[in-house]
């Protein structure tokens, strides 16, 4: 590989073959990186699994953006990145959401590069170039989807060409969510319906992520439709005790999960580490709330997401510790990106919201699959009101420390409820990350355009 530099404005990007990073500070925009090569056949395995490298990097910074920003984390420790989301005085130096900004654009750059190139080199195989295309589009899709829903509207970055990545604006909600879903159209039928296993794209990862998509866009039809092709394709199973979800990677319900080897795991690294953070330094411990949530008989075997150390008791830390994500010695290191859980979740707000409230094909039969693997109380009755307040509690319970919460309570339009009460600081702006500062600085297109309240 020949080395040039190269001035991405939009993008802050840094990619190493052979590793994942993360950085409390992102990395600066001027770079010296590596060309990624694709100039022949052999070429492609690498540059496949680049991509998903990069996608990796992702996941770490949406659990902490997820559960952090909302009321599933409190701050315990002293880096002032986490300092700002647990006092809810977020800034746009906060180094979390550049490294989360960061990430999602350095997946958006490889993709793009397959996407340009790939088409251009013969002797590929027809099963080859469709599944590396078709994971192209996908991880840019889900990572678009990722980055809307932190930040709004972003700049719509489809080509590597530099001259025109230096100066591009956001481009409005309603254009990212056209490129997600076009993305996502282009993958499917690429793929294998399921793959080797859950650490690479299918078919069906892109039907849940659809039907994803679809509740976030409250169509709920759709959602439904998408969920319940996942769930009767019998191709994953809910395991038979919710700890397994906790102690163990690539289970029976994985769809899509992010894998890490013992040279890569993020539980090594001390900044955004999960391991670390949650365990080894402390920096970041479960809310009082959250314990007393997954503590209640609703939450049944779910408690198993927290562990407790007396030991730990001092000052502010209560003494919980999130259970999942462990050392690379551990089984339980990866990130899952999608699980069939969430599909019966997704199905069961679909439903609640267009009626479906008891009975066949109802949301309370949905939750009540959940309710009974985790040994908590069935669902008998419910007025549509209250069954739309079960769900959202049930994902509490459910997908605590994977990514959610926050997403969860802006999209139905109850943070301005539950956050006030959870940190008298919490304000309307926090409903989305602010841009980067440095993006802002770099990229002439973004100056004047922050999230209100930055």
């Amino acid at each position: 590989m020949r080395k040039h530099y190269s001035y991405l404005i939009i993008i802050a990007f840094t990619w190493v073959l052979s590793s994942c990073e993360y950085t409390l500070e992102p990395q600066p925009v001027d770079l010296l990186t590596d060309e990624l090569v694709l100039n022949e056949p052999k070429d492609v395995a690498n540059v496949e699994v680049g991509l998903y490298n990069a996608f990796r990097d992702i996941m770490p910074s949406t659990i902490i953006a997820g559960d952090f920003t909302a009321d599933n984390l409190t701050h315990n420790g002293t880096f002032s990145q986490y300092r700002e989301l647990g006092n809810k005085n977020i800034t746009s130096a906060n180094a979390s959401a550049a490294a989360l900004w960061q990430s999602i654009y350095s997946t958006v750059y490889i993709s793009n590069f397959i996407l340009e190139k790939l088409p251009t080199i013969t002797g590929v195989s027809t099963t080859e170039r469709n599944r590396v295309t078709g994971a192209a589009h996908f991880l840019r899709g889900y990572a678009y989807f990722i980055a809307l829903h932190s930040f709004g509207g972003v700049p719509e970055v489809l080509t590597t060409a530099i001259e025109t990545n230096r100066n591009i604006p956001r481009a409005s909600v309603s254009d990212i969510n056209q490129l997600i879903i076009d993305d996502y159209t282009a993958a499917l039928g690429k793929l294998p319906d399921v793959a080797p296993n859950a650490g690479y794209s299918s078919n069906y990862a892109v039907r849940a992520a659809l039907a994803k998509f679809y509740l976030y866009s409250k169509n709920w039809a759709q959602a439904e439709t998408y969920a319940t092709q996942v769930i009767s394709s019998n191709k994953y199973t809910l395991e038979p005790s919710f700890k397994n979800l906790v102690l163990k990677d690539f289970t029976n319900e994985s769809i899509f999960e992010v894998g890490y080897t013992i040279t890569d795991d993020p539980g090594t690294d001390n900044n955004l580490g999960l391991n670390s953070l949650f365990q080894g330094r402390r920096e970041i411990i479960p809310s009082n709330q959250v314990v007393v949530a997954l503590a209640s008989a609703e939450s049944g075997d779910r408690y198993s997401s927290i562990t407790f150390n007396s030991a730990n008791l001092a000052g502010t830390d209560n003494g919980w510790s999130v259970a999942k994500y462990g050392t690379p010695d551990q089984d339980n290191n990866n990130i899952v990106v999608i699980r069939l859980g969430e599909m019966y979740l997704i199905r069961a707000e679909a439903r609640a919201n267009q009626g479906k409230i008891t009975g066949t094909g109802s949301a309370a039969e949905d939750i009540n699959v959940l309710r009974t693997r985790a040994n908590a109380p069935t669902i008998t009755s419910a007025t549509q009101n209250q069954m739309i307040t079960l769900v959202e509690q049930e994902r509490r319970y459910e997908l605590a420390f994977e990514g959610h919460r926050w997403y969860d309570i802006v999209r139905t339009d109850r943070a301005a409820q539950i956050m006030p009460v959870f940190n008298s600081n919490w304000k309307d702006t926090y409903n989305v990350w602010p841009i980067p500062q440095r993006e802002i600085q770099n990229n002439p297109a973004l100056a004047d355009n922050q999230n209100p309240g930055y």
